[in-house]
């Protein structure tokens, strides 16, 4: 095994200045959600064209010389609707940006890949180019339906995401929830609207959804247990059309986030409650909808201990204590007879902006091989604690 990590690492190293150029060109022209075609090919002509996923996806064999279960890497192909302030000459100018680290991640995944072709494996390898990570329906609920990773003996699969709220060197290998479930929903609470100077003779669906936003916020802070904790976020608020008019209707988007599974049952029924009682409270009636994005992201912990091994092996400082209440279809992976690992590396300042999602967010390209030594990691772990079992603990 040690043999193989030295050449391993020394054929990603050839191989970043290449994949640096890649992470430049995807950056430059994002693709929206759905639409990945374009992007799936220019890192499959990287690769190898492999099979189509989830519609604009690909599963790429890599390596497979001994037969058994396989281990696959996965990296992210869409944009986001931001429009990019960075300033620098490969920015997207197309209104979408790459503003979550796809870019880096893909360009990666390249190295890795690219990389693992020229050592011999313990385990077949396989990437992943997934779309639609950002919405919903998604890319991996889809590909995991397919049942192509059982077609294709896959029984992990490891993922690497740069964290601006990590310190920079930092990766996390956290066992367990490291990534909320999430619940999108839409309330209309409908009133009776007419003049702004007649109050008493209507039913303010304004007055009503305000005190619905507030209500809604005691979900977390008295009915879920705190040391597990949720997040009720509204983000979109739309109600009438002038000063002096009461609207018949007001409207808000939000979304419902958990880091338990046995939590979420308990929410959704408090939303609801919660909805519909404030509602009457102020003479109106609302409907909830109620759209279900993604399952808490569990760890599996035999993997993030196997991981945290190689990645100190490799120099990284690790973290096992990092969770976030963002979401990521990655949890779709875990479970199932397949075994999940989400590893977080850390960006620090170094982002050029406090969070993901953000018009200035651009981790450096020393970050392509940051998140490359992660997978690899990631790899070897999966390698190493079912075919090597002592180098989990030693890392030999």
């Amino acid at each position: 095994m040690k043999d193989l990590v030295e050449a391993w690492r020394a054929a990603l190293a050839e191989e970043l200045p290449a994949a640096v150029e890649l992470r430049h060109r995807i950056h430059a022209d994002p693709r929206a959600s759905g639409d990945e075609d374009d992007t799936a090919r220019i890192v499959a002509a990287a690769l190898g064209d492999g099979e189509r996923v989830a519609k604009t996806g690909r599963l790429i064999e890599i390596a497979a010389p001994h037969p058994g279960p396989a281990v696959a890497l996965r990296a992210e192909l869409d944009a986001l609707p931001v429009i990019e302030r960075t300033g620098v000459e490969w920015a997207a100018k197309t209104g979408l940006m790459h503003a979550c680290g796809h870019d880096v991640h893909l360009a990666a995944l390249t190295a890795v890949c690219r990389a693992a072709r020229r050592v011999e494996l313990p385990r077949p390898l396989y990437a992943i180019l997934q779309p639609r990570e950002e919405t919903s329906p998604s890319g991996a609920l889809d590909l995991v339906e397919s049942g192509i990773l059982e077609e294709r003996g896959i029984d992990t699969v490891i993922g690497a995401h740069v964290q601006p709220r990590l310190p920079y060197g930092v990766v996390s290998a956290a066992p367990g929830p490291v990534n909320a479930s999430t619940d999108e929903f839409e309330v209309v609470v409908h009133g009776e609207g007419g003049h702004a100077g007649y109050p008493h003779l209507l039913r303010d669906p304004v007055l009503a959804l305000s005190q619905l936003v507030v209500s809604l916020q005691q979900i977390a802070s008295r009915r879920i247990d705190p040391m597990h904790g949720a997040v009720c976020t509204i983000g979109r608020l739309s109600a009438g059309t002038a000063a002096n008019v009461v609207p018949n209707s007001a409207s808000a988007f939000g979304s419902l986030r958990l880091m338990r599974a046995s939590d979420r049952e308990r929410a959704l029924e408090a939303l609801d409650e919660v909805v519909h009682a404030t509602a009457r409270a102020y003479g109106c009636t609302a409907d909830l909808r109620i759209s279900p994005c993604e399952p808490v992201l569990v760890n599996d912990p035999a993997l993030a201990a196997a991981a945290r091994t190689w990645l100190e092996r490799g120099g990284a400082d690790v973290d096992v204590d990092f969770r976030s209440f963002g979401a990521d279809d990655f949890a779709h992976y875990c479970g199932d007879g397949v075994r999940g690992l989400m590893l977080f590396v850390g960006l620090g300042e170094t982002a050029g902006a406090p969070s993901l999602h953000g018009e200035t967010f651009l981790p450096e390209d020393a970050a392509v091989g940051q998140v490359a030594d992660a997978l690899l990691a990631g790899y070897l772990a999966a390698a190493s604690d079912l075919e090597y079992p002592e180098a989990a603990v030693t890392g030999l």
